[in-house]
């Protein structure tokens, strides 16, 4: 299942969300075994406080829950760690990348950095490789070795948008987890092995509303968990999880 970070500082890791970060993505699961939750856009000037950009809609984790991820927080914790094929979403704050498409543009109101793919176009998901946890181009008629990879490209329409969530790419640690993305799902009872998905209206949205200059990010974490952390780490108040300024 393709499931990946920007070199900060470690001052700005120990934060939470980055001062600069403007646009957040919110992911709350009810307990770390939990393969469905929810996900909630919120926003922010410079500064100042979030508000909700969105409504909460439905999403699905990792068929085996959550575990700590490697991102701008949560890699000190204690606890559970993602690792590859652990079927589990990594759990933090991470930056978002780039959005990878099918398609030669985004959907109407898109404005962000994107990479239209290939047949070429794959992600090395095998802690062996060099290029583990990174996007590499390749000619599929003459791989270059034997590692195992995602194909962006293979006709499935759920990666008709990835978009990616930086987890373990700073650099990336063999066996700490690769590939990590928002996809469209399968189906309502088909989790990922660390992926966040949902309805394709609720990605084209995400795909929509992301701008770079805003530097967005992605927070997951059980619910409890969410309130122990939301103070020292900048998130949104619970309360306002339920607010909605959108349609």
């Amino acid at each position: 299942m393709i499931c990946a970070l920007i070199t900060i500082g470690s001052s700005a890791r120990a934060a939470g969300v980055p001062d600069d970060c403007t646009q957040l993505v919110v992911g709350i699961a009810p307990d770390w075994n939990s393969m469905r939750g929810t996900l909630q856009l919120f926003e922010r000037p410079r500064g100042g406080s979030w508000n909700a950009a969105s409504a909460r809609f439905p999403v699905l984790f990792g068929k085996s829950g959550l575990a700590w991820g490697t991102g701008l927080a949560g890699q000190d914790e204690g606890g559970l760690r993602k690792k590859e094929r652990d079927g589990r979403a990594p759990a933090g704050i991470f930056q978002i990348g780039e959005i990878y498409t099918y398609d030669a543009q985004l959907p109407p109101g898109g404005d962000y950095p994107f990479h239209q793919v290939s047949e070429g176009d794959i992600w090395s998901d095998d802690p062996r490789s060099p290029n583990y946890n990174r996007h590499i181009t390749i000619d599929p008629k003459n791989p270059p070795d034997n590692y195992s990879h995602e194909k962006m490209r293979s006709g499935d329409f759920a990666y008709h948008w990835l978009i990616e969530i930086r987890h373990n790419s700073d650099p990336p640690i063999p066996g700490a987890g690769s590939a990590i993305f928002f996809h469209i799902r399968r189906g309502v009872d088909r989790p990922t092995t660390g992926c966040t998905t949902m309805a394709e209206p609720n990605l084209v949205k995400v795909v929509t509303w992301l701008r770079e200059p805003r530097h967005p990010c992605y927070v997951l974490l059980p619910a409890g968990e969410y309130e122990k952390k939301r103070s020292s780490w900048n998130l949104p108040a619970t309360d306002k999880h339920v607010a909605v300024t959108g349609d």
